[in-house]
């Protein structure tokens, strides 16, 4: 009996537990609506009962207090502020609220009285020190919120407990330089120098690089066993695309710590994809002749090394044939030592390239593909893009069957996916070619929805022009002189590809394909490194036909040049900034948008 009279008074209390809660959650409900409308009254006096209910309730009285200061009643916040410091005498971020509230009345002095005894009278305690500095921070007050912490750390006989704290602070200050100093030290706490790197790459102006550069010297010489210095050192050199002082620090890592090359390697990648092909070609022949073939990063920094060389020499418009000889010998010496098989068929594919679009040894390049598709063991995607390949040399060198043959492979055996899309394309333009304009502009208007977005914007531009210039004739023969003259440049058979479209110029003058006539030939003077001409077709097109479809082309590929071949950035940005204003609807506003704000020098 005892049993159950005991449950049913538990189940009472229970009841009426939940019951005052419930009502006491619902008032203080209301007080945050009745606070955040401006009704400072009327919150005051239900925080008022809330605190009398539960005087332990530190929240309550925060805001019971805040809702005074609102109403400036500074005389009733400070009559309970002082009863809440009598009560609880440890509890010292109350001398805070009482100094706050006299600092409100002008009684700066007493103020100050009132935040020392805080600070005297702090204990060991973490949860004492961390509120008693957030009443300081939140107060704006971050000298005396640092000044916390660091007595904190000596009352807690910890070094350095405080430390991401103390760098917060002194960022709000501005103190950049004991910023750094607090953030550094943290590396020591953290395994990865990774959240460092983002709260620095946040807090740091371009200027203040140089007093983190100097710092992190001296804890690398202080710190020697710690790699995590020497990595973000290597950082701040990246950030600035100083990749050839990243890759000293990169290096001396690496020796260090007796790496495999792994970071080498990764920084070599940035330096390529920046377009920093010295330091690339220097990061890779690193690992080559350091690490051997000991590191499973030699295949790769050997293919990256003849990467960075090529880029090296076909992005400068003026190598020469013997710049290419000595090339094409370290494709070779390389194919000689590790042999043709399926691990180098990457490489033997950029050879292939290589070999038909520069040297323009076509018979050399079909030879290599035709050996690498035959390979077992390939992955089915790498022979795909070895008979795409094979397929543009073919045509390149008369075989249009052969090509069709392969393309039309190739997208059997992939009828999702953008590889199928890559040959369906080639095929489209195949007809093309061969003057068969219907169908041909019957598939690239299905490519319109192709996943990639290079082939859709292509299939978009081929289906408009045929559309438009099969409806301009009466007869196909302009078309069919002008693709004969897309054909015999995609060939290499450059002075044929002029007198074509030369021709066109004669005998059918003024036509609606004057825009193409001088784009196309401008491509051809582009492959041939007549710079000269070539800006003479692109100014002719942006000033006579502005209107027509090749007039954005013509705008960003001349701002480009000048850009990245001829550092003119001036010309660059003029063009850029047309661009984006008058042709705001072309597939390259965006792009021009951003070149134009980084020429500017804006923050990206």
């Amino acid at each position: 009996m005892m049993k159950v009279l005991f449950r049913l008074f538990y189940t009472f209390l229970l009841i009426i537990f939940f019951m005052f809660s419930a009502a006491g959650q619902q008032k203080y409900r209301l007080a945050v609506e009745y606070y955040n409308s401006g009704e400072y009254e009327k919150a005051a006096q239900i925080y008022e009962s809330l605190y009398k209910e539960s005087p332990n309730n530190k929240s309550y009285f925060n805001w019971y207090i805040q809702c005074l200061i609102d109403l400036k009643d500074y005389e009733n916040a400070g009559r309970i502020t002082q009863a809440e410091l009598k009560k609880n005498p440890n509890d010292v971020s109350l001398y805070v609220t009482y100094g706050n509230l006299l600092e409100r009345q002008g009684f700066n002095d007493k103020a100050n009285a009132e935040y020392r005894k805080a600070i005297n009278n702090l204990n060991p305690d973490p949860t004492n020190i961390t509120n008693l500095a957030n009443n300081f921070t939140n107060l704006a007050k971050y000298d005396l919120a640092i000044e916390t912490y660091l007595k904190g750390e000596k009352l807690s006989n910890v070094e350095n407990l405080y430390v991401y704290n103390l760098a917060d602070l002194y960022r709000r200050q501005g103190d950049v330089k004991n910023m750094i100093k607090y953030y550094l030290i943290t590396v020591e706490k953290e395994p990865s120098s990774a959240n460092i790197q983002t709260s620095l790459q946040r807090f740091l102006s371009e200027e203040d690089y140089p007093e983190l550069q100097k710092q992190l010297y001296q804890k690398i010489q202080e710190k020697m066993d710690i790699p995590h210095y020497g990595e973000l050192l290597q950082w701040t050199f990246t950030q600035k695309k100083e990749y050839d002082k990243a890759l000293r620090q990169a290096k001396a890592l690496d020796r260090q710590f007796e790496e495999n090359g792994n970071r080498v390697f990764n920084l070599a990648d940035v330096a390529f994809k920046d377009k920093d092909y010295n330091t690339a070609i220097d990061a890779y022949q690193y690992i080559v002749n350091n690490h051997g073939r000991n590191t499973s990063f030699y295949l790769d920094s050997k293919r990256g090394l003849l990467n960075s060389k090529k880029a090296k020499v076909t992005e400068n418009f003026n190598y020469s044939k013997e710049d290419l000889l000595v090339l094409k010998m370290e494709y070779v010496s390389f194919l000689n030592e590790l042999g043709r098989n399926t691990q180098t068929a990457p490489l033997m594919q950029e050879f292939a390239d290589f070999e038909a679009l520069y040297v323009n040894e076509l018979d050399t390049a079909i030879m290599i593909l035709e050996e690498l598709r035959n390979f077992g063991g390939l992955p089915p995607d790498a022979i795909a893009k070895a008979k795409l390949a094979l397929g543009d040399y073919y045509l390149m060198n008369g075989d249009r069957w052969e090509a069709s043959l392969l393309f039309s492979q190739v997208d059997k055996d992939f009828k999702e996916g953008q590889i199928g899309e890559y040959a369906r394309e080639r095929n489209a333009r195949l007809s093309y070619y061969a003057g068969d304009f219907e169908w041909s502009q019957e598939q690239f208007k299905i490519l319109k929805g192709a996943t990639s977005k290079l082939i859709s914007n292509d299939a978009i531009d081929m289906s408009v022009f045929i559309l438009d210039n099969l409806g301009m004739d009466t007869t196909e023969v302009t078309l069919q002189m002008f693709a004969q003259a897309e054909l015999l440049t995609f060939q290499n058979k450059y002075i044929e590809a002029i007198q074509k479209l030369d021709s066109i110029k004669i005998l059918f003058p003024e036509h609606s394909l004057d825009d193409d006539v001088l784009y196309t030939k401008a491509q051809i003077y582009k492959k041939q490194r007549r710079t000269a001409e070539m800006i003479e077709m692109y100014q002719t097109i942006i000033e006579k036909y502005p209107d027509e479809i090749r007039a954005d082309n013509a705008i960003f590929e001349l701002a480009e040049l000048y850009e990245t071949k001829l550092n003119e950035p001036e010309k660059a940005k003029v063009l850029y900034e047309k661009l984006f204003v008058d042709y705001s609807s072309s597939t390259f506003a965006v792009e021009a948008r951003k070149r134009f704000r980084i020429l500017r020098g804006d923050e990206l």
